[in-house]
């Protein structure tokens, strides 16, 4: 039976590795292509770009994960009418969403760019690269809900399509726009505002071909049913907070780096993208729990949900130790791959003990994720992440005795390792005892 389950969860995991591995190539061809430029502004202004927007999408990212949980427990009790208001309702939130996005973006800009002790020339190729990128809002936010309704209905597929259109396009215009047209950061914005649409396209055209039978008139009647919209809120609403708390964590790390110097900025800018490149690949077991999770519980079938929750736990250890051991042996070549500048790397290389260290005792926060995340637990998410944040990542950060960019990072593992404590915490009574009964 075991090996039933695992063989489920590597059908639905590997194509979201898949996709969810276009997703930090995106980050590390933006960096790399800005890594081989002259100065280091440019570098920088990446950075302090990419934050804001993981503000943006992290924040957000509740149109994703929260589509994911109705929808599986929606696809495990065969509900169709569910199905389709799931995700209509997911589409109109979206669309709200986006454009409130883009008409606050000079405030983005004032508050997560400013924020900042940066150079001059670092902040105003910042800002230039969000006043692009911002634009591809709601496409981005609407392939959130397109990719999380999909993978409720059980389908890695699609998503893996949308991810790798977007990304392959990302980088071939990217790469024209920076090198061919000198268009520097704002050209890698630009590339990322085509192809979020051009994935948008694609999503649509998917939904079309496979889903169109299922899509029903829209009635507002039913759409707006009190019951239902006060769960659907309830349960964003606590993705929202938990998700904040990921971004403050994130944020800080970005703005302690820049105010230590932008060297420093550089550096580490760099080094996280070792952290999201594993993160978002072991997302594909993650994003497997979210789906088998939120399917056992529509079934109300708790031997197959354990069987699920162990497996995962199982593959997602292994897949840890394969990526400590790549990059214990290929980290500083890795490194160079991403940069020719010999300051940067020279300031790196002492730090890659800690990116060795982060895949062994952080998959448990990811896996666990995954699991609340499918089951619509959202209030042992956020509760989770304000008691990982208020009580393990502030107090690491300013009371452990080491100093600059190392006391950053010990602070964060220290954090990672906290969210999969405080969840492994309530597992049994929030998961197993109150979903399946």
């Amino acid at each position: 039976m075991y090996f039933f389950m695992t063989k489920k969860i590597f059908k639905l995991a590997l194509p979201n590795i898949a996709s969810n591995i276009t997703i930090p190539l995106l980050g590390l061809v933006d960096t790399a292509l800005m890594g081989h430029l002259d100065a280091l502004d440019y570098l920088g202004a990446i950075a302090l770009g990419s934050m804001i927007f993981n503000m943006v999408y992290w924040s957000l990212g509740f149109l994703r994960m929260g589509t994911v949980g109705f929808t599986a427990q929606a696809f495990g009790s065969k509900d169709n009418t569910q199905i389709n208001l799931i995700f209509q309702r997911g589409i109109l939130l979206a669309l709200a969403l986006g454009i409130i996005v883009i008409a606050i973006h000079p405030w983005l800009i004032e508050f997560g760019i400013n924020f900042t002790t940066s150079g001059a020339g670092v902040k105003y190729f910042a800002a230039d690269y969000v006043r692009i990128r911002i634009w591809a809002a709601p496409a981005g936010l609407l392939i959130m809900v397109f990719s999380g309704w999909f993978l409720g209905m059980q389908n890695a597929i699609y998503p893996m399509i949308i991810a790798i259109v977007a990304n392959v396009f990302n980088i071939m215009l990217s790469f024209i726009f920076v090198y061919y047209l000198d268009m520097k950061s704002a050209g890698a914005a630009l590339g990322t505002l085509i192809a979020q649409y051009l994935s948008l396209a694609v999503a649509i055209l998917l939904f079309r071909k496979k889903y169109k039978y299922l899509w029903q008139k829209i009635e507002m009647a039913k759409l707006l049913n009190l019951s239902e919209m006060k769960s659907f809120f309830k349960v964003n609403s606590d993705i929202f907070i938990r998700t904040l708390g990921i971004i403050f964590v994130i944020s800080f790390f970005t703005i302690k780096s820049a105010n230590i110097s932008d060297g420093i900025l550089a550096v580490n800018s760099i080094l996280f993208q070792f952290f999201l490149f594993y993160t978002f690949m072991l997302d594909g077991f993650a994003n497997a729990a979210e789906a088998l999770t939120g399917e056992y519980i529509g079934l109300k079938n708790l031997v197959n949900l354990k069987k699920s929750v162990k497996s995962n736990f199982l593959l997602g250890l292994a897949f840890s130790i394969v990526f400590s051991l790549v990059y214990f042996f290929f980290g500083n070549n890795l490194i160079q791959l991403l940069t020719n500048n010999n300051e940067v790397i020279k300031l790196a290389k002492p730090l890659m003990l800690w990116i060795v260290i982060m895949p062994l005792i952080s998959f448990p926060a990811f896996i666990l994720d995954g699991i609340f995340i499918g089951a619509t637990a959202s209030k042992s998410l956020r509760n989770a992440m304000i008691i990982s944040v208020i009580f393990f990542f502030i107090p690491a950060y300013y009371l452990l005795p080491f100093k600059g960019t190392e006391r950053l990072w010990i602070a964060f593992l220290i954090f990672l390792v906290a969210r999969g404590f405080t969840l492994s915490l309530v597992l049994k009574k929030n998961i197993y005892l109150k979903y399946t009964n």
